[in-house]
């Protein structure tokens, strides 16, 4: 039998997996795509031209392609062409460039003191000016240095033109294109960069230190408001609330005026004879303490709201039995409480791990990665790779391989998670419904 299908639920599913199709998986599929790019600021993301400098040159040079090629084409020709002939009837009278073209046509010359040469002989129309022949032997110069080619056919003409061997063509149109290619070296470098690692080890210093800070004092907010009276404990969970609800922004602004130079603790310190400092970004522990305090506010005010609707839900005659039974408070805690929040404390780590492994906007407004980048997370350098550096080159290719690194260790770190809290066992059904 046909199982029906229900199109009023697919009605209401529709608009949360387009969410899920633009918001989620489309971003990872587009990182995925320009991690195996080269594209940067250089070579725009829509296609590049083909050029050869002296940068390229110089490459080359080092790389082993023949000398002579290379002399070649640094040096210029002058063709006798049309193009040439057309400008220097502009330049001068038509009737010069109908005396050169019966002469020279096609004629081409290795230097420009040849060039000049074949313009000062012309017998009814010399150029005599040096400085005009300067300007009209310019006309001809004909060179693929320095010069844009639209495509690859219009770049291979000319390097067949000025007799480039054919065998270095690949090699040339290679080096010259300035549009984006697919590439693996985005991980290479990963691998090799010396920052990297730097990166990762600040990133799991961030994360280790923040997930314990938020974790284990929102676990404790959450089970002493527990036990006090609702108004109380209704007040401090609002109070601690109030980092998550405030605007990132404002937040980190009353912790620059708590720490900088010209706040509140070098102030304080002034009246014992101190001298002010700048207590953020002073030293990199000073920085680490403060981005800790920062991001762990922020994620003990959800931890402490998610265990304490858990503690809530825990059935009142498990502790009053305990209480007959002669426990005290921490035995409560121990035997019954913990063992029942097993599932919000998965949920809370494994949240929090990804968001801090992702989030960079709170160490970006406060330290961004100093004092000398002791502070710069894995995170934050994509940031900083893929669109905001100071050499002005943005590389979105090395910045999407590191996002798409982060997403595969999300990946690892929830499923380690998920084996550390026998995940298996927290979805079976109950003993007592079984």
């Amino acid at each position: 039998m046909v199982p029906k299908v229900n199109w009023l639920s697919l009605v209401f599913l529709g608009p949360a997996i387009l969410a899920v199709l633009l918001f989620f998986l489309a971003p990872v599929v587009m990182t995925g795509f320009f991690a195996f790019t080269n594209m940067s600021t250089s070579t725009g993301v829509s296609g590049g031209d083909y050029i050869l400098g002296q940068g390229e040159i110089r490459e080359l040079r080092e790389e082993g392609l023949a000398t002579s090629i290379l002399d070649q084409i640094e040096s210029a020709g002058y063709q006798v062409d049309d193009t040439g002939l057309i400008a220097l009837a502009e330049l001068t009278n038509q009737a010069t460039a109908d005396e050169l073209r019966s002469l020279y046509e096609g004629v081409r010359f290795n230097n420009r003191r040849d060039m000049e040469r074949a313009l000062k002989n012309l017998q009814q129309n010399a150029i005599r000016s040096t400085r005009d022949r300067k300007a009209a032997a310019q006309l001809f110069k004909r060179s693929i240095l320095n010069e844009r080619y639209d495509t690859e056919v219009a770049f291979r003409t000319a390097l067949a033109e000025n007799n480039i061997p054919p065998e270095d063509h690949d090699t040339l149109v290679q080096k010259s294109y300035t549009g984006w290619t697919w590439t693996s070296k985005n991980f290479q470098l990963l691998f090799t960069l010396p920052s990297t690692w730097r990166y990762a080890i600040n990133t799991f210093i961030y994360v280790g230190l923040t997930l314990t800070f938020s974790v284990g004092f929102g676990l404790f907010l959450a089970v002493t408001t527990f036990y006090l009276p609702e108004a109380q404990a209704t007040t401090i969970r609002a109070i601690w609330f109030l980092p998550r609800i405030l605007p990132p922004v404002l937040y980190v602004l009353m912790w620059r005026w708590f720490t900088w130079d010209t706040g509140f603790i070098s102030t304080v310190t002034q009246w014992f004879g101190m001298d002010s400092k700048n207590w953020m970004l002073d030293t990199a522990y000073h920085a680490w303490l403060v981005i800790v305090l920062i991001n762990g506010f922020v994620g003990t005010s959800m931890g402490m709201i998610i265990f304490a609707s858990a503690i809530r839900s825990i059935p009142t005659a498990m502790l009053y039995a305990a209480e007959v039974d002669g426990a005290n408070r921490w035995q409560q805690v121990r035997y019954i409480i913990l063992p029942q929040l097993r599932w919000p404390i998965l949920f809370i780590t494994t949240y929090q791990t990804l968001s801090l492994l992702t989030s960079f906007e709170y160490i970006l407004l406060s330290t961004d990665g100093g004092p000398g980048r002791s502070t710069e997370v894995w995170a934050l350098a994509a940031f900083h790779t893929a669109l905001n550096n100071y050499g002005g080159n943005l590389e979105y290719g090395l910045g999407a391989a590191f996002a798409l690194a982060l997403v595969l260790i999300g990946i690892l770190a929830s499923l380690l998670y998920f084996k550390l809290f026998n995940f298996r066992n927290l979805i079976t059904k109950p003993l007592i419904e079984g």
